[in-house]
């Protein structure tokens, strides 16, 4: 589907490239050998900004999985029917008729964690706030349920497009299964086997017609709005407690209801005479008999929140070890995009030896981000708090900064000459030249006369960073390989 990837009207069709820069590029490309099409195919693939977002919701065992791995195109998305297991949402990218856009499954909610209505909110509250449509699916063999008429009114509050899913209807007879569901007041359900494959076709059509061509959340400066900041960080680590502080006033309650739905709470606070949007994620708090739902609903509200957001601000309790929570929510933020601050909460009270331990978790469970700025702060004293901003305005910075394409060949060139690709298979290959296509975050495209193994991608954009800065944000580095001469002849 190369030859369709322009189709989708973007402005941008040659990503963070101006067109006297995008005309020397082409001609460079030329020159090793790349055919057009595939080098501008590459530029808007590692140049497009956030896409539009499609929710794909339903109640258990209607199929939502099957059919995101039908829109996707591969089997990727896996159904867990265990009760009570909770899931970080998980999402990918899928193209249709030369449009891309995100599909993310919402899978995994158990009506036995919380019960009916707690369920049903959180997933309808994920769907409110991270998507620019939805996609409703409902079994057409057994008909509407009182669970997807709840999900209706929520969903109907959410005002956003909803496309109706008829789902398992697998030949002629099932068409009158999926009519019955005009009852759900969504509007024309469309009859679709995700497993066969039947009518997918179509219901993708409506799905373009309901998506917008971008995403309609503009980060800050665009519009000469302030910048968001989402503090982010598993239950009980002080996140209301950190926005109190830096507000300088309770403007945060705490809600104690274990699953408890709750929109982010967005504040406005000036801080050295910038006003920024902080979104707080508090008002879930763990009880033992509940953990696995409450850690589920917190994780559907720290994804809302990252989605919003510019830059993440992820909270860890230092008095205690590092969790496997904490490493989830540091990726959630690394793959959103999102610039990332680290704030080490409670540091005051730390002793020696804690210090000494969590230097060292630092080190190994967090050394995947060892490029983002760190703050030792105490929500409660107020320590070290006006080390917060800074950090903050150093990671908007590495998110936004983009290194001009003859600048990043000359340093590519140093990196061939002074450390080559490892011979493997008798061959060696060569990065041969490259661009920054987009910002916010940093994304490269870079080609190649061969594959590039992890290994040396990893050092690439460790240079890179010690070149360039790159502070507080993830970078995107995509290899295109060239591929032999006389292909298309």
């Amino acid at each position: 589907m190369n030859d369709q990837i322009h189709s989708g009207g973007s402005d941008h069709e040659h990503g963070a490239l101006g067109d006297a820069e995008y005309a020397e590029f082409m001609e460079l490309a030329a020159q090793e050998g790349f055919d057009p099409e595939e080098v501008e195919g590459a530029i808007g693939d590692a140049g497009h900004g956030p896409l539009p977002v499609l929710a794909v919701v339903g109640r258990p065992n209607v199929g939502k999985s099957t059919l995101v791995n039908r829109i996707i195109g591969r089997r990727e998305a896996v159904v867990q029917d265990k009760p009570g297991v909770t899931r970080d949402r998980v999402s990918y990218e899928a193209e249709w008729a030369g449009r891309r856009f995100k599909v993310v499954d919402t899978g995994g909610w158990e009506q036995d964690v919380l019960g009916l209505d707690a369920s049903v909110a959180a997933q309808a509250e994920y769907a409110i706030s991270t998507a620019d449509a939805v996609v409703f699916v409902v079994d057409a063999t057994v008909g509407a349920t009182d669970t997807d008429e709840a999900v209706v009114r929520l969903l109907r509050k959410a005002k956003k497009p909803v496309v109706l899913c008829a789902n398992k209807v697998d030949g002629q007879s099932g068409e009158a299964d999926a009519t019955a569901l005009w009852s759900l007041g969504l509007g024309e359900p469309h009859p679709v086997s995700s497993l066969h494959g039947r009518g997918t076709g179509d219901m993708l059509d409506a799905v373009l017609e309901a998506l917008p061509e971008a995403p309609a959340q503009s980060f800050g400066t665009a519009l000469g709005g302030p910048r968001r900041i989402a503090l982010i960080g598993r239950p009980n680590v002080g996140k209301s407690s950190l926005l109190n502080k830096v507000a300088g006033e309770d403007r945060v309650v705490v809600n104690e209801l274990a699953g408890t739905t709750r929109d982010p709470v967005d504040e406005l606070i000036n801080l050295g005479g910038i006003t920024w949007k902080f979104i707080d994620t508090a008002g879930i708090r763990r009880k033992v008999h509940l953990q696995e739902g409450a850690d589920y609903y917190a994780s559907l509200r720290t994804a809302a929140a990252v989605e919003k957001a510019e830059v993440a601000v992820i909270l860890i309790d230092s008095s205690e070890s590092i969790s496997v929570q904490d490493q989830r929510i540091v990726t959630m933020a690394v793959e959103a995009g999102r610039a990332v601050v680290i704030a080490f909460n409670k540091w005051d009270t730390l002793d020696e030896e804690r210090r000494y331990y969590l230097e060292r978790e630092i080190d190994t469970e967090l050394a995947q981000i060892s490029w983002a700025p760190r703050v030792n702060v105490s929500a409660v004293t107020g320590r070290h708090m006006e080390k917060l901003v800074p950090a903050i305005e150093t990671a908007i910075e590495g998110w936004e900064t983009r290194v001009p394409t003859g600048r990043l060949n000359a340093f590519l060139g140093e990196i061939v000459a002074s450390h080559p690709h490892p011979v493997r298979g008798g061959k060696q290959p060569r990065i041969l030249f490259g661009t920054q296509a987009g910002t916010k975050p940093p994304r490269f495209v870079l080609f190649a006369s061969g594959f590039l193994e992890h290994g040396y991608r990893r050092f690439v954009e460790r240079r890179l960073r010690e070149e360039f800065g790159f502070e507080g944000t993830p970078l995107h580095i995509s290899v295109r390989v060239r591929e032999k001469r006389g292909r298309k002849k």
